[in-house]
Formats: C-alpha cells, sequence, structure tokens
C-alpha cells in the first residue's frame, strides 16, 4: 500500500475521540463550567502529549515542560515548574545547570508509565542538597549505570527500566525567587546529529501519542479514587511520604464537598521547612485556576496569625479575609498540603485540621479575625500580584 494514501494521525484523532467520551461521561461534572474544564484540560493534554511523543527521541533528548498551567495534569503544584527528558537505563547523561533562588529543586528518576492501574516507580530520588554546587550556582552530575569511582553526589545510577529523568523546580515568594536553567545531553551522542525522520517513524510517534493520551485521560480518572475518595470527606490524612518516590516530600490530602451556604476553615502551624503550600484542585485532578483566582497560598504568601498559625478560609464566596482559598464555585474538589525539603518527618501535630461551619459564622472561627479582613482594593492587589509575578516566571 501507498504509504501517501495511509492515515498517518488516524490513531491519535481516534484517540481524541475516545478521550472526549470519557470526559462527557464523567459523572462528576455536574456544571457547564465543570465540563467545560474537562474539555480545556484535553486540549492541553492533546498539546502536551504531542510534545512530549515528539521528545521522546531517546538519542537526543531534551528537557520539555509537559505539564503547566496550560497543560495540567497530576494536581499540578501552582508553585512547581515542571521539566522532564527521556533517557535510556545503560546511556550517560550529562546534566549542566544553574541553581535559581527557588526554594526547591528536585530530581526523581521514573521507571515505567503512569498507567490507568498503577504509579511508576522512583528508582532514585533526591535535591540538591546532594549534589556540589559552584559559588556561582552552576553544577554539573550524570545518571547512567554504575560508577564506583565517580565522586559523592556526581553521579547517580538510572537503574534497570528507567524511562524519564523528572525535575521540579518549586518557588515559595513567586515575586522575588528567580528559577534556574538546565540542560541534558546524552554523551554518546554529542556532536552527532540525529537519524533522518521518516514518515515511518512519524506514523509511530502519533500511535505512541494516541495512547499516552487514552492512558492519561484513565489515569487521573483514577488516581483521586487511589488516594483521595476514601478519605472521609472534609478532612485531611495526616502528614505521609508522597506516593512516587519523593523522598523529601511529605503530604496532608483530602476532599472537599461545600454545598452552597458552607466554608472550611483550615488550621496548620507555619513550618520550618523551606516550602509549605496548600492547593484545590478539581474533580479533574488538576489544579483550579491559580493566575486569576487564589486557589493556592504556601507559607510566604499566606497570611500568618500571631499564634504561628496558618487559618485558611475554603469558600465559594468571598469572606473578606486574605487567606480565602477559593473554590471558583465547584462544590466538590480535592484538598493538598506539601511540605519540601524537609530534614526531619512532618507530625500529625504539625498537619492541618477542618471544620466545616456556616458562611456567616466564619469569623467566630477565626482569633485574629480583625487583623485577617481584607477590603476588595486590597484583594484585588493581592490577584493583581499574583498575575504579574506568575508573568515574570513564565518568561524569566
Amino acid at each position: 500500500m501507498d504509504q501517501a494514501s495511509v492515515s498517518v494521525t488516524a490513531p491519535f484523532t481516534a484517540a481524541i475521540a475516545e478521550a472526549e467520551a470519557l470526559i462527557n461521561g464523567a459523572d462528576f461534572a455536574e456544571t457547564d463550567a465543570e465540563r467545560a474544564e474537562g474539555l480545556d484540560y484535553l486540549a492541553g493534554g492533546i498539546s502536551s502529549i504531542l510534545q512530549v511523543a515528539r521528545a521522546g527521541e531517546k538519542s537526543h533528548p531534551y528537557f520539555v515542560t509537559s505539564t503547566g498551567p496550560y497543560s495540567k495534569m497530576g494536581l499540578d503544584n501552582p508553585d512547581t515548574l515542571y521539566y522532564h527528558a527521556t533517557v535510556e537505563p545503560d546511556a550517560t547523561y550529562v546534566v549542566r545547570g544553574v541553581r535559581g533562588t527557588t526554594a526547591d529543586l528536585a530530581f526523581q528518576v521514573l521507571r515505567g508509565n503512569y498507567t490507568a492501574d498503577d504509579v511508576p516507580g522512583g528508582e532514585v530520588a533526591f535535591d540538591d542538597r546532594v549534589i556540589p554546587i559552584a559559588d556561582d550556582g552552576s553544577f554539573e552530575i550524570t545518571f547512567g549505570p554504575e560508577r564506583p569511582d565517580a565522586a559523592p553526589g556526581t553521579h547517580f545510577v538510572l537503574g534497570e527500566g528507567a524511562t524519564m529523568l523528572s525535575v521540579r523546580e518549586v518557588y515559595s515568594d513567586w515575586a522575588t525567587e528567580v528559577k534556574g536553567s538546565i540542560t541534558i545531553e546524552r554523551v554518546d551522542a554529542v556532536g552527532v546529529p540525529p537519524v533522518e525522520l521518516t514518515t515511518a517513524r512519524i506514523a509511530k510517534r502519533y500511535a505512541i501519542a494516541a495512547k499516552m493520551l487514552t492512558a492519561r485521560v484513565n489515569t487521573w480518572f483514577n488516581f483521586p479514587k487511589w488516594f483521595y475518595l476514601g478519605e472521609p470527606v472534609n478532612t485531611f490524612t495526616e502528614p505521609r511520604t508522597t506516593p512516587g518516590g519523593l523522598s523529601t516530600q511529605y503530604s496532608s490530602v483530602g476532599h472537599f464537598d461545600l454545598p452552597a451556604g458552607k466554608s472550611m476553615v483550615v488550621t496548620v502551624p507555619q513550618s520550618d521547612a523551606p516550602y509549605q503550600g496548600f492547593q484545590l484542585g478539581s474533580m479533574w485532578y488538576i489544579s483550579l485556576d491559580y493566575v486569576n483566582h487564589q486557589t493556592s497560598l504556601n507559607s510566604a504568601q499566606a497570611q500568618v496569625d500571631p499564634d504561628g498559625m496558618i487559618r485558611m478560609v475554603i469558600a465559594a464566596e468571598d469572606p473578606g479575609v486574605a487567606n480565602w482559598v477559593e473554590t471558583t464555585h465547584r462544590r466538590r474538589g480535592i484538598l493538598q498540603f506539601r511540605w519540601q525539603r524537609t530534614d526531619a518527618p512532618i507530625t500529625a501535630e504539625q498537619g492541618p485540621t477542618a471544620v466545616v461551619v456556616d458562611d456567616a459564622d466564619v469569623p467566630a472561627h477565626l482569633p485574629f479575625y480583625e487583623t485577617n479582613k481584607i477590603d476588595a482594593a486590597g484583594w484585588a492587589e493581592r490577584i493583581a500580584v499574583r498575575q504579574r509575578a506568575f508573568a515574570r516566571r513564565m518568561l524569566g
């Protein structure tokens, strides 16, 4: 058969239709806004999956940002920039970069892929405290097979089945912290061009992208069931190490259901951890709009009461306080705390507590209510700061 007569993109367009049907059939999408959010989520998925498939050539890897504000998945953290590169366990890679001023920079080698049945194993996970960083912030580390002669903190074993090197750069203060830079090269491909493309290879990419797209939708539909929805509603788990191998991250999670007229008051101690963040997510298991709404707060952004506690009000309607976390009128959704770059376990006493109250009763549950209050102009300024800081972060 003439190759030109075969539709190379057909598997991918079929996968788009299948994914759209899954989204349209989601029983948790109660409003038009939630259904529209799901379809926008699909659009971001299409964009990022194609990007990932094109970046999947193993001979000449490079870092891509497949998860972000415009291509969300996996309850993306509003404070995090995500990068990843495709790797093979028997090759050697050099990673060079310059450490920025962000709160955390973490590396993780993943084995396998996210599927509707499982989470990929974490072979290696560490933050930049274990690698040598020069006075100018520069660093150079390698990944690959065993190298017994390597100096501590300079070489990391990929391990059998390794498929991806993931990097997370995490902000606390969006307005002042500056991201760094990072590159990757495969040692045996330096100075050598990649093999010229063929139609057959492009067809393979589209076929792979088709499988990735439907797996992505199926996986993140299931993820809340695995880790969230089995917990009592409107409560938080005790802090625990985050599933998936992030060695210096603890999480406390839950899910909310707040009918009209109800708010949740969440109280948590301000931690000594370099990063402590909270966010809401939708039932699509993605972040809510965190640029134009305050749907997340970290310890640098939140107002801290004189007793060292952070008190947040999760609500659809404005309670008139600085630590309002907006549900954007979603009745149901995901609750997530993260502590990163920890030196010791986060204990139950350091975790959050929550109480659901009538909107009118919120002030009675805020012992420092008078100093928590904010007017409309003050709130607009808080949102403006988020918008401008985010814009700088994405272009910086």
